[in-house]
């Protein structure tokens, strides 16, 4: 056969648990040997059973044959889907020749508590202790038995809090789980698969409680957000072989007690006390008559949904590279890498010795642990050895943002094997790569990628380290395309947008943090700094652009359908809060953390307003709704006039003359054409004028390049690129960095390390750069008109002192690949490789191209080429002024 049908995925995962979408996505990839390897129908066969399914039975949903090339993002259409029901289904095509597949592999969903009224447990905790600051984490468990052999077992769990599960003594599920949400608004809820772990007689089911974002500490907000103390809801639902059915669920028959966890607290670290214990307390056949009846919640008023993003988990674990010992008997540890996640010890001591562990992400000049850029957060843990041979401790419900650790207290001599660093973060594939031939350009490639693991943890945070670590909108709308090529951040964003939804204001403003987390409640910048605004240009506007970015990457039109209105309240609240559709002067972060630019806030937030109205034009149109399409695309017209008139003078000079105005004006298409190549010259005069440096803050970077290479200045974008003075991207790496830093002036050789109250090492903002590297250098850019990588647009750019780039994407439909060199002599190759299913328009620079395709007809331009699926290599002749 030479088309065959591989990966299948719902909703973007192979065989999820406990959906509560009625009408879930089916995507699949195709596989073949073939050029030019297409689709032409398809056939999708969904059954309750696999036994139908295997004789070719649909039961619940059969296609027939139908007519479509496509395979991601197929609605289902079958009867309707029921709680905790079980649905295989697979898939057979065929190719453009009418040459039927294989039939696929099966896989299959199974669907979550639809009903609320299916929800019998209830939510149970422990009383707060007295004249204790910092809880101690609860253990909650029951003791059950079974009679009959267990055919199928499911857990339905979820925490006002975080909960970690245990059954039988084996851990259930990943970290932080139920994730940040708004917990006065929703929940989510994870579904395990536990059949195995359950047996005839004796169980036991239990959990740790953490107080995470719900009422711990949450940023600088402060603790108890959300509420004064971590609760618990589960429901085990069991069938027996015989048929018959039980459900095992939290209520008052449970036990709690308090055991070995301190606190746990996301910004405040971690304490352990190793002598306390619970041994056996998650297995059968403990006794737990001394422990305590859980106080049970009335209830809870908030939505109940399944799980949307993506675990959080740890995704590697690293070695130390080097451990000195210090004058006062301490161990400083340099892991090679600036990281999120935390330290495991393994110790052998006295009972009552204590260990802690200090991290940072720099040094101060005399060796010792930079800690004053963590404001009030404390980044340590702390263990008390119960003296038992060799002690393992690594923390529950905290994390931390460091490079260095600082072991104290240790027992005996430390080597580089007394610990280990575990990376944690959510679980999002890996769909980027990228090498060059500069070394300094593949390590800024490595450290936006370093920056997007450390801060994509349930929400897109701003930091890892000091008190703050909040889902900053502003910061995620500039690198989510950034974020979308290096990871599968589908789900991930995807839940971010319900994050942005539960924030919204009823005005229609967008907050500028998501989850609101007491944000607008508590206007804590309003009364502290005077920086209180609902609506912040480009903060705000992440709930346009990450919509979009979610359509062009993987062909996602249900975010564009499902939050449709609110985007329209978003745009119709600027306009209302506009003055001849001009923004108002209020104070905003405006282009954050620019450097020695002061980009007018009037005119930034112009210029985002006329942006989200021109991608909610776009919206409008792929969604069918041509009235909205030509009436928000009046409306970006209208504004970019009033910009014009504002804000722009005869000879292109624009408000403010900063590399931002010019930058956000030029990609936003807000000037006519000849206003373009004025404003064009005085972007690149500026830029030289400072020595062919950048002066853009978290608003212009991502746009800077991007423009410049689209506007026909190639060589200033790569001289920017690998600048190596201050300030650069470049001028970090020269210092070490191994994640982007959160200001470009983070640490200087002048000055050292800027003010400690805002200077973190570690945030992806200014890393948005990596998108141009995509798009731009190596070539790899998503069709508006094929969304999802169906059709690529490739075109790199070679330039500058790069001589070669290789970089691949892993698309919904298969990697996409560019790998191109530029010799000496100005001969340069290009080979392009594209999966089944989907097709490209390659652009070949250069003159005397040849190729292994045939130009194409339509564009009569003979460097232009249209490819199928297949490996394609190009050749032409780069003259050195055109490279």
């Amino acid at each position: 056969m030479s088309l065959r049908v591989v990966q299948l995925k719902t909703e973007y995962i192979e065989n999820p648990l406990g959906l509560d979408e009625k009408q879930p996505r089916l995507f699949w990839r195709l596989e073949s040997p073939e050029r030019g390897a297409a689709q032409s129908a398809y056939r999708v066969l969904v059954a309750s059973s696999r036994e139908a399914l295997d004789r070719h039975e649909g039961d619940q949903w059969d296609t027939g044959k139908v007519a479509s090339d496509r395979s991601i993002q197929i609605v289902y259409e079958g009867k309707p889907l029921v709680s905790e029901g079980r649905y295989y289904w697979k898939v057979q095509a065929w190719d453009a020749q009418g040459r039927p597949s294989e039939w696929s592999e099966t896989a299959f969903w199974t669907m979550g508590l639809l009903d609320r009224g299916e929800w019998k447990a209830g939510w149970i905790g422990r009383k707060t202790e007295a004249n204790v600051a910092m809880q101690p984490s609860p253990f909650v468990r029951k003791s059950f038995a079974i009679e009959g052999r267990v055919a199928r077992a499911t857990v339905y769990a979820t925490a006002l809090g975080l909960y970690d599960l245990r059954i039988n003594g084996e851990k259930v599920g990943d970290l932080f789980a139920p994730g940040f949400t708004d917990y006065d608004k929703r929940v989510q809820v994870q579904t395990y698969e536990v059949t195995h772990l359950l047996t005839e007689g004796d169980n036991a089911v239990g959990a740790v409680l953490g107080d995470g974002w719900y009422c711990g500490t949450v940023g600088f907000l402060g603790n108890k957000v959300y509420g004064e103390r971590p609760f618990f809801l589960l429901q085990l639902h069991i069938e027996l072989a015989d048929g018959t059915k039980r459900i095992v669920a939290t209520d008052a028959s449970w036990r709690t007690t308090r055991g070995p966890l301190q606190y746990s607290d996301m910004i405040k670290g971690e304490a352990y006390d190793a002598r306390l214990e619970l041994d056996g307390w998650d297995r059968p056949g403990f006794d737990d008559s001394g422990w305590e009846r859980p106080d049970v919640r009335p209830g809870y008023n908030g939505l109940l949904t399944a799980s949307i993003e993506p675990p959080v988990r740890i995704t590697e674990t690293m070695k130390p590279i080097s451990v000195r010992r210090t004058e006062s008997g301490t161990y400083i540890y340099d892991m090679g890498q600036n990281m999120v996640g935390w330290t495991e010890v393994k110790a052998r001591g006295a009972r009552g010795t204590k260990l802690t562990l200090s991290h940072a992400e720099m040094l101060n000049p005399d060796g010792s642990l930079y800690l004053d850029n963590l404001r009030v957060a404390v980044q340590q843990d702390h263990y008390i050895l119960k003296g038992d041979g060799l002690e393992s401790y690594e923390p529950h419900f905290t994390f931390h943002g460091f490079r260095y650790v600082e072991l104290i207290g240790y027992p005996g001599e430390a080597d580089l094997d007394t610990i280990v660093g575990k990376v944690i973060h959510s679980d999002t594939p890996r769909t980027g790569r990228l090498r060059t031939n500069d070394a300094m350009v593949n390590k800024l490639y490595s450290n936006i990628v370093w920056g997007q693991r450390g801060n994509f943890l349930s929400v897109p945070t701003d930091c890892p380290q000091r008190d703050e670590r909040l889902g900053w909108t502003g910061d995620a709308q500039i690198f989510a395309r950034t974020a979308s090529y290096n990871m599968d951040v589908s789900r991930f964003f995807t839940k971010f947008m319900w994050d942005m939804i539960d924030a919204q204001q009823p005005s229609g403003a967008f907050t500028d943090v998501a989850p609101d987390a007491g944000w607008i409640r508590h206007k804590m910048w309003n009364t502290r700094l005077n920086w209180f605004a609902p609506d912040n240009a480009g903060w705000g506007d992440a709930g346009v652009v990450i919509p979009w970015t979610l359509y062009l990457m993987y062909g996602d039109t249900r975010v564009l359908e499902t939050h449709y209105e609110a985007m329209v309240r978003w745009v119709e609240y600027l306009k209302a809060n506009s003055d001849e559709l001009v923004r108002p002067n209020y104070a905003n972060y405006g282009d954050w953390l620019s450097i020695d630019a002061d980009t007018p806030n009037e005119v930034l937030a112009t210029a985002y307003f006329a942006y989200s109205a021109k991608l909610l034009s776009r919206i409008a149109g792929v969604l069918g709704n041509q009235e909205d399409e030509a009436h928000y695309n009046g409306l970006f017209q209208d504004i970019a006039a009033a910009f014009r008139r504002a804000f722009v003078d005869g000879e292109g000079r624009i408000r403010g003359e900063t590399q931002t105005v010019y930058v956000l004006a030029l990609q936003f298409g807000l000037l006519e054409d000849g206003l373009r190549d004025k404003a064009l010259q005085h972007l690149t005069d500026n830029i030289r004028e400072r020595g062919d440096r950048l002066s853009t803050g978290f608003l212009g970077v991502g746009y800077l390049l991007p423009a410049l290479t689209d506007s026909g200045e190639l060589d200033v974008a790569y001289a920017l690129l690998t600048q190596e003075a201050f300030p650069s991207w470049m001028y970090s790496i020269k210092h070490g960095a191994t994640t982007i830093w959160e200001r470009w002036d983070g640490w200087t050789e002048h000055n050292g390390f800027q003010t400690p109250s805002m200077n973190s090492f570690n945030h992806y903002s200014l890393g948005s750069v990596g998108e141009w590297m995509f798009r731009y250098m190596a070539g790899i850019e998503a069709d508006p008109a094929q969304p999802g990588f169906r059709h690529a647009i490739i075109r790199p750019r070679p330039g500058g002192r790069l001589t070669e780039a290789q970089a691949e994407y892993e698309s919904l439909y298969g990697p996409i690949s560019t790998d191109w060199k530029l010799s000496p002599d100005g001969r340069f190759r290009l080979t392009v490789r594209v999966p089944a299913g989907a097709t490209a328009t390659v652009f070949v620079p250069g003159a005397e191209v040849r190729a292994e395709a045939s130009p194409s007809a339509g564009s009569g331009d003979p460097s232009v080429f249209e490819i199928g699926s297949g490996e394609y290599l190009f050749e032409s002749f780069i003259r050195p002024s055109e490279a």
